[in-house]
C-alpha cells in the first residue's frame, strides 16, 4: 500500500487544500464551513473555523506565494481570506452569478483565479487595487450545462474547463491590465479575453477532473463513461486518445510527471495512468493493494459483472488483456474520492506526495512506478 498516514479529520470532506509549507490543512466537512487543522507535535489541532459561506463549501485553494485561501460555495459566493495576525479576514469577492459555484483554483502567477459555476458560466476574478476589492470577468454563453472543473495551463493565461454537456474547452483569460503582453508574436497574449482555443467533443458523458501536465504540452481529463482522455499538441490540430477502463468512473485526475496520471473517482481506489516512449497512455496498476474475490465463477457476463457492481462488491471477474477486470470495492477508501491534491516539493516540477481527502499517498515506495517519475 501507497498509502503512508492516515488523517480522520471528518465524516465526509468535500474538498481540501494545504498550506504553501504543508503544516496546515483546510477542508470542508461537508457543510458551510472550512476548518484549518496544524501539525503541533505530531498531532492535529484545529486552529480555525471559516464561518462566512450560508450553503456547503464546494471548492477551496490555498495560494503557495502568497498564502491566502480562496473559498467558494453554493450559496453563489466566493471569498479569499487573508491571515491578519492570528485571525483569518475573508474580502467577498463579486461574481455575478445566479447558481451554484462549483469550483475555484489560483492562476500559476496568483494574481487571478477561476470559479467554475452552475450557471454554465466561468468567473475570471482579479484583484482591483483602487476599490479594494475582487472582481470578475465572465465566460458566458460557451457552456452548455455546469461547469465542472478549472485548470490553469502554466502560462498563467489558458484554462481549461469540463462540463457536464460531456465537452472540454480551452480559453484565453487575458486581461490587460493584469497579465503582461509578450513582445513575440503568436504568444498566449495575442489573444482576446473569452476567446475559445479549443473545444473537445471526446466525451459522450459528464466530462470531470481536467489538468495540465507540468510542461503544458498535454491535457487531461475524465468521463463519467469510465474513460480518461488525453490531448496532447492542444491547438488546431490536437492530438488525442482515450484510455478506457471495466471499473467505476473518475472524478478528478493529476500529473505526477510528464508521464504519469493518478485518477481518482468513485471506484475508491487511486488508478495510475502512464505514457510510454512512444506516447500511448494506459493504465497501470490501483495504487491501493486490494484482494480480488475468490468466489463464484472466473468468467461472467457484463450483465452479471455490471450487477455484482450495484451492490458494492464483484462477484465475477471477466478475464481479458484489454480491459481490466473489476475488483473489491474500497481498501484505504470506503467511498468514492471526489478530490486529489499535490504536495509539491519547492523548485521540483515532479511530484512523489499527494492526498486524497484524508489519505497521503506517497509514490517514492513504488518501486514499478519510479520510471514513470
Amino acid at each position: 500500500m501507497a498509502a503512508i498516514a492516515v488523517h480522520q479529520f471528518a465524516q465526509c470532506i468535500t474538498c481540501h487544500a494545504w498550506s504553501p509549507d504543508h503544516a496546515m490543512v483546510a477542508f470542508c466537512p461537508n457543510n458551510n464551513e472550512v476548518h484549518i487543522y496544524k501539525l503541533i507535535q505530531e498531532k492535529w489541532e484545529k486552529l480555525h473555523v471559516l464561518q462566512k459561506h450560508d450553503q456547503i463549501v464546494s471548492g477551496i485553494d490555498w495560494s503557495v506565494r502568497s498564502n491566502r485561501i480562496v473559498t467558494v460555495s453554493h450559496d453563489r459566493n466566493s471569498y479569499v481570506w487573508n491571515q491578519e495576525g492570528s485571525e483569518w479576514v475573508p474580502t467577498l469577492v463579486i461574481l455575478r452569478l445566479n447558481r451554484a459555484a462549483l469550483c475555484v483554483q489560483w492562476s500559476p502567477k496568483e494574481n487571478k483565479f477561476a470559479v467554475g459555476s452552475g450557471a454554465k458560466t466561468v468567473c475570471i476574478c482579479y484583484y482591483e487595487q483602487e476599490n479594494n476589492w475582487w472582481v470578475s470577468k465572465l465566460i458566458r454563453k460557451r457552456h452548455d450545462s455546469s461547469v465542472t472543473s478549472v485548470a490553469w495551463h502554466p502560462n498563467n493565461v489558458f484554462l481549461a474547463t469540463t462540463s457536464t454537456d460531456g465537452k472540454c474547452r480551452v480559453f484565453s483569460t487575458f486581461i490587460k491590465g493584469v497579465d503582461i503582453k509578450e513582445k513575440k508574436e503568436g504568444t498566449s497574449s495575442d489573444t482576446k479575453f473569452g476567446e475559445q482555443i479549443l473545444q473537445l467533443d471526446l466525451s459522450f458523458s459528464w466530462a470531470f477532473g481536467v489538468k495540465w501536465s507540468p510542461s503544458g504540452n498535454t491535457l487531461a481529463y475524465v468521463g463519467h463513461n469510465s474513460m480518461i482522455y488525453f490531448v496532447d499538441d492542444v491547438g488546431p490540430s490536437p492530438l488525442a486518445q482515450n484510455v478506457a477502463f471495466r471499473d467505476l468512473p473518475l472524478r478528478d485526475v493529476l500529473f505526477v510527471s510528464e508521464k504519469m496520471v493518478i485518477g481518482v473517482g468513485f471506484d475508491c481506489n487511486p488508478m495510475v495512468f502512464a505514457a510510454d516512449e512512444t506516447g500511448i497512455w494506459t493504465f497501470i496498476k490501483f495504487l491501493d493493494e486490494r484482494k480480488t474475490s475468490s468466489s463464484g465463477p472466473k468468467y461472467g457476463s457484463q450483465f452479471s459483472e455490471a450487477f455484482g457492481k450495484l451492490y458494492g462488491q464483484s462477484k465475477y471477474g471477466v478475464g481479458n488483456d484489454a480491459v481490466e477486470s473489476s475488483r473489491t470495492r474500497g481498501g484505504a477508501h470506503v467511498n468514492c474520492i471526489n478530490c486529489i491534491v499535490p504536495l509539491r516539493e519547492a523548485g521540483s516540477s515532479r511530484i512523489t506526495r499527494f492526498t486524497t481527502s484524508g489519505y497521503t499517498w506517497d509514490l517514492g515506495s513504488q518501486e514499478d512506478l519510479l520510471n514513470y517519475l
